[in-house]
């Protein structure tokens, strides 16, 4: 699965809008939503906040499968 698919799912799960998942991570809408179309990438930093919500939310996300890409 690529990484805005993964983005996507774990906003999803989470029962947020892009808006509200972007507030959680401190990003803009519309970042999140680049990410979720493909059209950019998270960086690591955008990667680590990702990984601290999931823990937090315990919601399952390898970020090591996504860093190599």
């Amino acid at each position: 699965m690529d990484i805005g698919n993964k983005i996507k799912e774990i906003r999803i799960k989470s029962l947020l809008s892009q808006a509200d998942f972007a507030k959680e991570l401190g990003v803009s809408f519309s970042t999140v939503n680049r990410w979720e179309n493909g059209k950019a990438i998270p960086n690591f930093k955008a990667l680590k906040k990702i990984k601290e919500f999931c823990a937090r939310n315990e919601i399952d996300f390898n970020v090591d499968i996504y860093i190599s890409e």
